[in-house]
């Protein structure tokens, strides 16, 4: 439609009386008239003609003439084919038989980079990158001339050089004879796809590496039972079951072990069953020295429904799964049978070593009878004035004998002294196992232990039981100490720091300390200073001291500190004395 002239747009906004139309405006009128009149005519004139074409039209010229005239009951205009291609979403071009480029449409251009005009008349391997195998090409090649479709993957390049993985279907046209005359390709950039498949993998591989590379068992299972996926210790297990199935195993053996089936325990599909975590149980595997343990647990997984009708959460609810996990622990098992039979024999000889103290004092004691009613006998004898010197003589003799026999009697008695090498140790590892062992004595004392170690401590070498003893010597002191100390704060304070050349460890209780006189007395043998005696020998810290020197050491009670005692142990690196 012609558009007015601003001079007659003016006219006509005037209160006038309407005037003639211009001749500009029915020209235009009755162009648009004459156009529409046009096409049904020109429509109609083609119909006719192709009713009864006149002999030898050429057939080209009749599909042309059907393609123009279209179909009356076809309600799509031809041009709308062109105007599809053209606006497709996916990269369509249009080659000859030489792959020469005759026609690309939006999407090829925004794909490759390449505007319309500068591609026309190109080869197509205009966008080929040699990235993409020789083979590749030559098979793409051979495949259309056998006039057949060839789908595959190439990589292409874009104007710019930036490279892309495209999608590619190429397809020959052929014309009235079935020679190829056209090629029809069209391909979608899958870089994207390829990139999020190649992590996919990638992800799926690290976790098979480290599956594989636990050392522990691990199966998945479906809701019957039957297994998805396995690991390596999977397959281990099974050589080493000489071709038994482990799984059969590991479920019968929590059946009767632990009174539970796991994937039955796990529910089904539609099931809620409860996770287990470290479940012990043992398998006998032939050609091992007694039963393997495992320690096993399980964990329910519920997939996702990977359906059509599940991609927007519609679906059905996702199957069942059991990961069912087992870490051989028979060394622990066998270690801590171990030191169970390391403990009764220890408790073995314990109980030996005290019948045979026990059995060397009652001997002694019988023997010491001897000369104490010798002794007696001497004493009445001599009260009555009835003995003399000279025949008291025998008597002594025969005492001395029977004394020497006894004391003989003890000191074969006395277990021989087990001399341990000496070992790098570190003195904060020694005291807080010592604090371990005395937990229970603390908690039941009430007493509050503040321990201080400290962060950096040069190791000495000690004999690092000696040592220990040592401090369960002063720890156990300075309990009996808070105890006795009838304050109702009870605090254990120990610190340790390093010297130049020595470590020291300060022990401090809240007890009523030593008296002045008595800071030195305490290192004397059968020393006790405790009100209450019973089952004090008073060698605790004459001992704690002897090791302390053996050490290259020193034990002392801190003079200037009276709230309480405080004892400062010194020890030097130096190699203790056989």
């Amino acid at each position: 439609m012609a558009r007015s002239s601003p001079e007659s747009s003016a006219s006509q906004s005037q209160p006038s009386t309407p005037s003639a139309p211009s001749p500009a405006a029915s020209l235009s009128t009755a162009s648009a008239s004459a156009s529409e009149n046009v096409e049904p005519l020109v429509r109609n004139a083609i119909a006719t003609f192709l009713r009864q074409p006149p002999a030898g039209t050429p057939l080209e010229v009749l599909s042309a003439l059907r393609l123009m005239a279209g179909d009356a009951t076809d309600p799509l205009p031809p041009r709308l084919y062109f105007e599809t291609v053209e606006q497709a979403p996916v990269a369509i071009s249009i080659t000859d038989a030489s792959a020469n480029i005759l026609y690309v449409n939006a999407a090829f251009e925004h794909l490759s980079g390449y505007i319309r005009d500068e591609v026309l008349g190109k080869n197509q391997s205009i966008l080929s990158s040699n990235a993409t195998p020789d083979s590749i090409y030559r098979q793409l090649w051979r495949t259309i001339q056998r006039k057949k479709t060839w789908t595959g993957t190439l990589v292409n390049q874009r104007k710019g050089g930036d490279e892309y993985l495209a999608e590619l279907a190429i397809s020959p046209v052929l014309d009235s004879s079935g020679e190829i005359a056209y090629f029809l390709g069209m391909h979608r950039d899958v870089t994207r796809e390829h990139e999020l498949a190649s992590a996919l993998r990638q992800q799926k591989t690290r976790i098979e590496n480290v599956l594989d590379a636990a050392p522990t068992v691990v199966v998945l299972l479906d809701a019957e039972g039957k297994i998805i996926l396995d690991n390596m210790e999977y397959k281990k297990l099974f050589g080493d079951l000489r071709g038994h199935e482990p799984l059969p195993l590991i479920r019968a053996a929590l059946r009767e072990q632990a009174g539970f089936d796991p994937v039955e325990r796990m529910g089904s599909v539609t099931g809620e069953g409860d996770d287990f975590k470290n479940v012990e149980v043992s398998l006998d595997v032939p050609g091992s020295l007694g039963p393997r343990w495992f320690s096993c647990s399980g964990t329910r997984i519920s997939e996702q429904d990977g359906s059509a009708r599940g991609y927007f959460g519609r679906g059905k609810r996702g199957d069942a799964r059991l990961l069912l996990l087992a870490t051989d622990v028979t060394a622990r098992h066998r270690e801590i049978e171990r030191a169970h039979l390391e403990h009764l024999r220890a408790r073995i000889a314990e109980q030996r070593l005290a019948q045979g103290m026990r059995e060397a004092l009652t001997a002694a004691s019988y023997q010491i009878q001897t000369p104490l009613n010798l002794l007696r006998a001497a004493s009445v004898m001599f009260t009555n004035g009835a003995g003399t010197l000279e025949g008291f003589a025998p008597t002594l003799a025969q005492i001395t004998e029977t004394s020497e026999q006894a004391l003989r009697t003890l000191q074969a008695a006395l277990p021989d002294e087990i001399i341990e090498p000496g070992v790098s140790v570190n003195v904060n590892e020694l005291v807080r196992h010592v604090l371990a062992l005395e937990t229970d004595a603390l908690l039941s004392s009430g007493v509050t232990v503040d321990w201080r170690p400290a962060h950096v401590l040069p190791e000495i070498t000690a004999r690092q039981t000696e040592l220990r003893s040592l401090f369960k010597n002063l720890i156990d002191n300075a309990l009996q100490a808070t105890r006795e100390g009838g304050r109702s704060q009870r605090e254990l304070h120990i610190n340790t720091r390093a010297l130049e050349d020595a470590v020291e460890v300060c022990i401090q209780d809240s007890g009523p300390g030593f008296p002045t006189g008595d800071r030195y007395k305490a290192f004397e043998p059968f020393y006790i200073g405790w009100r209450n005696r019973r089952g004090r020998a008073g060698m605790g810290l004459p001992l704690a001291q002897e090791i302390a020197n053996q050490h290259g050491g020193s034990i002392e009670i801190d003079p200037e500190y009276s709230d309480g005692c405080r004892v400062r142990v010194t020890l030097t690196n130096v190699f203790p004395r056989d």
